[in-house]
């Protein structure tokens, strides 16, 4: 159709060669393969000279409509592979989304009006592709899943009491005392309930023992600032507690090594400035906040 209308335009087979780049044979097997298509003669072709007929020109006329249309539909587009705006679709852990990338969304909202963020909060890896999501933040080691992988800083987990628990059962100085205390267990780290053991930074394991478990971390948090027990969160969680000394780090020295965490898309060769809009920001801004 494109090629029919620059004949038709350019006066010449070989004028419509010049503008679409290609060659007159090009130009000639396009529209003979129209015609085919249609069932009609198009153009009348003589070896000096050649007319459209009339079925050419009505057909030129709704080509004419059809081809500005395409190109009112591609310009109705080209903003969009410069000017972030639409729907992202986000998913994070649970710890991590409420407590790190959900107060960091509202400057990025701010600076881009025309982007609308979906955040949905959970432990369970997400299929990208399967369920419609743009960007995860994914902690622990990635599999290979021929996504993109921008490292952000590492997810530390942290034991910490308060410190009535402490002064009642007395603040462990080497993990093999944590037998002796009351530990406070997520159910994601295991069906049963208790820590069978923690793992330090240089791989020793350490049996625990614990009398509550329970699947939210906020949860555990309370529990662990009301003296139920040592909690082992995620750091950014305690942060706030532990500088307030609401709760007290327990056997820092030991703490588990920090797990990788980053932020994994879909590979594609299109512009994405609305993906890379928020990937962009979430890189810029986290380091930082974390760091607080």
């Amino acid at each position: 159709m494109q090629v029919f209308a620059a004949v038709v335009d350019a006066g010449s087979f070989s004028a419509a060669a010049d503008t679409l780049d290609i060659t007159p044979v090009m130009v000639g097997k396009h529209v003979r393969q129209l015609e085919s298509q249609l069932g009609l003669r198009l153009i009348e072709r003589s070896t000096r000279r050649h007319s459209i007929t009339e079925a050419g020109k009505q057909y030129y006329a709704s080509c004419r409509q059809v081809l500005e249309l395409i190109q009112q539909a591609d310009a109705a587009l080209e903003p969009l592979h410069h000017q972030p705006r639409g729907l992202l679709r986000v998913s994070a852990p649970v710890t991590m989304g409420s407590q790190v990338i959900a107060p960091c969304l509202a400057a990025y909202l701010a600076r881009y009006p025309e982007v609308e963020v979906e955040l949905l909060l959970s432990n369970s890896m997400v299929d990208l592709i399967g369920d419609n999501f743009d960007l995860a933040v994914r902690v622990g080691p990635l599999r290979d899943e021929g996504l993109v992988a921008k490292a952000l800083p590492p997810h530390q987990l942290a034991l910490a009491a308060s410190p009535d628990y402490l002064a009642r059962y007395g603040t462990p100085a080497h993990p093999a005392e944590l037998a002796e205390h009351h530990c406070l267990t997520h159910r994601l780290w295991s069906e049963r309930q208790g820590w069978t053991s923690i793992t330090d930074r240089d791989g020793n394991q350490w049996p625990t023992r614990s009398r509550l478990a329970c699947n939210d971390s906020q949860a555990l948090r309370q529990l662990a600032l009301q003296g139920a027990g040592i909690t082992r969160q995620p750091l950014v969680l305690l942060r706030a507690d532990l500088a307030a000394g609401a709760l007290l780090p327990v056997l820092p020295d030991y703490w588990p090594a920090p797990l990788p965490c980053n932020l994994v898309y879909l590979p594609d060769v299109r512009p994405r400035p609305k993906l890379h809009s928020l990937v962009d920001y979430l890189l810029e801004v986290l380091p930082d906040w974390l760091a607080c």
